[in-house]
């Protein structure tokens, strides 16, 4: 956007106005990326910086750009910041973002500007256009980017008052800038500008476009203004940017192993999971093949559960709402709950989460110090609202069922049944093909309710915990629940990204709010605490995370179909038919494929839909009741008998792998 009369300064040069500084010797001293350096003045530590790679600073723990230099004292520390560092990325990545707003308002000048943030692994930017983007404006997009960065304009920083600004952009008739503007406290804002083009930004920037190595443009998504479903939908163009073009192509190749693996897409080819328009957005329709996992993963989780002492339980799927008032989740998560709904006079909600049941089946009944600690756990269906715009496959869905658990203790337990827990988590999770975890602790969360206290003595007891198992774990400050501390375990798959699943909360809040109690020792009434836990998560989340972690190529023990039965010919049916029974008698989910179709065709089908094992029958096969046995990966394993192939079978399906 230029507009007719607006210019932003140009900086004035930086390398006077030191002078004072650097009397009696004083030095400018520069960390970079571990390493610190020493400069004589300000046109060497400038210098210093740009043969590093550094972009902007760090000062007092405040990110800036290079014209911050003129804030350092002597003696002074100051970090250069690079791509290395998570503050490096997001300023190039941001910069990036920028770069493509002003070659977007170049192609397109009637195009008006959101925000343009970066995010995880790359950057985005909101347009309200005409019409919306399409692949081959993408491309002109990207072309029109690389001629800004072959530029190589300065970024131009300008702070301005809140008046000039939303003049400016008012004039310019960027509505959506001036709305940001208005929300913002300050009496001023930043503005930054580079060959013309201006934006409101809080910065920084990149020092000019130059520095732009790496980048690309991904793709395209609809995406309502500020989030909210009533507001218009605007058009959102994805991108990446790299500091060197090898880490790019390296991206892209992930991205590509990423879209052969979205779930989605394998939901479909492997007839596992839909979601159709008829029934509702965000409401999964278990397949048979589906079906059939999720059987295993649930009978296997009782199994578990039963023999580490818990006690299952099955509760309704909606409750009166005076139940959710008490239990403060009216008050808390309003936002993710439904509308009401009367019945007989009476408001009744649909159930986002599972533990006011717990409590509720807890007090049917007195309780003793002995009966603690009291492990209830139930695969619990729950239903939240999420806005159409964030659905996601099986990843964010509006009714999914939970391995929820809830373990009511004495206060001197929390530690060791904390502990228990972990053990827990670490072996339903390895079970699963996970063994590479982040673990965090998040704190008191800025809405919450309960006292100070408890809330210190609950994260004490969690933190003592990952301690005295020696886990290695990071803080995270408020992202606690509102009743109470959490622990958070973040699982890393095949292509090591990092998914949210197991969850560990300590909770003072709702035996208070419900009086829960217990008959202590000494016969009084004693407040248990109650600890909210979760492993998996999510089954639709986790399901959908094990279909990417294994490209939907199952292990035996999970597979739908673990043996497909292939006839040669039609002289072979009934000994294939007769093999998959026996497999099948066995415990064995076996099925046949006994079309009149050749034997390659029949092997690319079975392989395509990822049975691990394919048992080929033919001539010497049905005359000497062998098997001729080929895995998935295209290993053959030459003649065998029955029960040879049983065995092996059997042992990879009780070793769970």
């Amino acid at each position: 956007m230029r507009p007719d009369n607006y210019k932003l300064e140009k900086p004035r040069e930086i390398l006077v106005i030191y002078s004072l500084f650097l009397k009696g010797g004083s030095t400018i001293k520069i960390r970079i990326e571990d390493k610190e350096f020493e400069a004589p003045g300000p046109e060497e530590a400038l210098k210093l910086l740009r043969e590093r790679g550094a972009f902007a600073l760090k000062i007092d723990e405040k990110v800036k750009g290079f014209e911050a230099l003129k804030e350092i004292s002597p003696d002074m520390t100051a970090e250069g910041l690079t791509f290395a560092s998570k503050e490096g990325k997001d300023i190039y990545r941001h910069s990036a973002a920028h770069i493509m707003a002003h070659a977007v308002k170049e192609l397109f000048p009637s195009a008006r500007l959101a925000i343009g943030p970066a995010i995880e692994e790359g950057f985005y930017y909101d347009f309200d256009v005409e019409k919306p983007f399409t692949p081959e404006d993408i491309v002109r997009i990207e072309e029109k980017m690389k001629e800004l960065v072959k530029k190589n304009s300065p970024f131009v920083r300008k702070v301005v008052s809140k008046k000039e600004a939303a003049d400016l952009f008012s004039k310019m008739g960027e509505n959506y800038k001036v709305e940001l503007i208005e929300a913002i406290p300050d009496e001023t804002v930043s503005l930054y500008e580079e060959d013309g083009f201006v934006d409101l930004c809080r910065g920084p920037h990149i020092p000019g476009t130059g520095r732009l190595k790496a980048f690309k443009l991904i793709s395209i998504a609809g995406a309502y203004w500020r989030g909210d479903e009533r507001n218009k939908m605007l058009q959102r163009i994805y991108g990446t940017a790299f500091a060197d073009k090898e880490d790019l192509k390296k991206y892209l190749e992930f991205l590509e192993e990423v879209k052969k693996r979205d779930h989605r897409r394998l939901g479909r080819e492997l007839d596992l999971f839909s979601i159709a328009e008829d029934v509702g957005p965000g409401l999964i329709l278990w397949h048979p093949n589906g079906a059939l996992i999720r059987k295993t993963i649930e009978d296997f989780w009782r199994d578990e559960h039963l023999k580490a002492g818990y006690k299952l339980l099955y509760t309704p799927h909606m409750a009166k709402l005076e139940l959710w008032r008490k239990s403060g989740h009216w008050d808390f998560y309003r936002e993710n709950m439904y509308s009401p709904m009367e019945v007989e006079e009476v408001e009744y909600e649909i159930k986002p989460m599972n533990c006011p049941f717990h409590i509720a089946i807890y007090k049917s009944s007195l309780k003793s110090y002995r009966d603690l600690p009291l492990r209830f756990a139930e695969l619990g269906t729950v239903y939240r609202f999420e806005r159409s715009g964030v659905l996601h496959g099986l990843m964010r869905v509006r009714g999914f069922t939970q391995d929820d658990a809830h373990i009511f203790v004495r206060e001197d337990q929390i530690g060791e049944e904390v502990q228990k827990i972990l053990d827990f988590v670490v072996f339903i999770l390895s079970t699963f093909g996970f063994a590479d975890y982040e673990i965090y602790l998040s704190t008191r969360p800025e809405k919450s309710v309960g006292s100070g206290e408890n809330w210190e003595r609950a994260t004490a007891a969690l933190k003592m915990a990952l301690e005295k198992n020696d886990l290695d774990y990071r803080i995270d400050p408020g992202e606690g629940v509102f009743y109470g501390p959490k622990i958070d375990i973040k699982i890393k798959d095949s292509l090591g990204r990092l998914w949210q699943c197991s969850t560990i909360q300590v909770d003072f809040n709702l035996p208070e709010r419900f009086d829960v109690s217990y008959r202590a020792s000494d016969s009084t009434e004693k407040r248990p605490i109650m600890i909210h836990r979760a492993l998996m998560g999510s089954l639709e989340r986790f399901f959908g995370i094990l279909i990417e972690h294994y490209a939907g190529a199952f292990p035996v023990w999970l597979a739908p179909v673990q043996v497909e039965v292939l006839s040669i010919a039609e002289r072979h049916s009934e000994y294939a038919k007769k093999v998959a029974d026996g497999l099948r008698a066995e415990g064995v989910r076996a099925e046949t494929n006994l079309e009149n179709e050749k034997i390659g065709y029949k092997i690319r089908v079975s392989t395509m839909r990822k049975v691990p094992y394919l048992v080929i029958i033919g001539d010497k096969e049905a005359s000497e009741e062998t098997l001729s046995v080929r895995k998935r990966s295209g290993e053959t394993m030459g003649p065998m008998p029955i029960s040879e192939f049983l065995g092996l079978l059997k042992n990879e399906i009780s070793a769970r792998r």
